[in-house]
């Protein structure tokens, strides 16, 4: 493997040039394996701010040339009086920021970040959520299904997740319950009452009225669930959607 040209260490943008939510460093308390090719970073920021669940920050780079390059990345944890956050990053083989963050980054090394960032797709806390996943789309919803477990409210939120395979399910550990449905699409696991297939309208379910509907993952992922929303009855106001693609 030819080593990314970046190293984990801080920097930060001039005097005068900084965003509304500046640039800070943040140290890696720990990284764990979530699939094959998923990885959870948890980082404690050197200045926390509070998230909201469905907020996500940008992790930027630098190499010793001084070549930049960032990603956006969902925060998968709950807000908790710690400050610290948890990432999980997919390794695209040909990105920029995904294989170092995969194959470099240890526990102690430093990053730089800026968030939290985006109102658009978060949810409260304190009304009902219907929260649609596919794949790695499953990051943000996962804030919320652990806030809504931490404060004991669970019945406010019903996840629905879609992954090809169990072996890519992110968070597998705590897929458990009668809030969440798990979709294989390809591939079923032993005892799976579901066969393989792609989403449907069964899989999501009664939608209540002015359920929001949190709904993240690939572009077809997002257009075929929209569809299904659509056939429920969903209003397409109480709808709120995050695409994601490679980049």
């Amino acid at each position: 493997m030819t080593e990314p040209p970046f190293a984990p260490t801080a920097r930060f943008a001039a005097p005068g040039q900084q965003a509304a939510t500046p640039w800070q460093s943040a140290t890696v308390v720990s990284v764990h394996a979530e699939t094959r090719t998923a990885r959870t970073i948890r980082l404690a920021p050197e200045a926390p701010v509070p998230h909201l669940p469905g907020q996500h920050y940008v992790v930027r780079l630098t190499a010793e040339d001084g070549y930049t390059a960032s990603r956006s990345y969902s925060v998968a944890s709950a807000p908790d009086a710690s400050g610290e956050i948890e990432l999980t990053v997919e390794l695209l083989p040909d990105g920029e920021v995904s294989p170092f963050l995969h194959e470099v980054l240890e526990p102690g090394d430093v990053l730089e970040v800026r968030g939290p960032l985006g109102r658009w797709f978060t949810w409260d806390g304190s009304s009902p959520a219907l929260l649609v996943g596919g794949g790695s789309g499953v990051v943000p919803l996962m804030a919320m299904l652990r806030t809504a477990r931490a404060r004991g409210t669970t019945d406010l939120v019903r996840l629905v997740v879609s992954v090809r395979t169990p072996d890519d399910l992110y968070y597998a550990s705590e897929m458990t319950g009668p809030e969440v449905t798990v979709v294989h699409t390809r591939t079923t696991t032993l005892g799976d009452r579901r066969p393989a297939g792609r989403l449907s309208t069964a899989d999501l379910g009664t939608v209540a009225p002015g359920t929001r509907v949190y709904l993240c993952g690939s572009g077809g992922f997002v257009e075929h669930s929209s569809a299904l929303l659509l056939d429920l009855g969903v209003d397409a106001a109480d709808v709120r959607v995050e695409r994601f693609g490679p980049s």
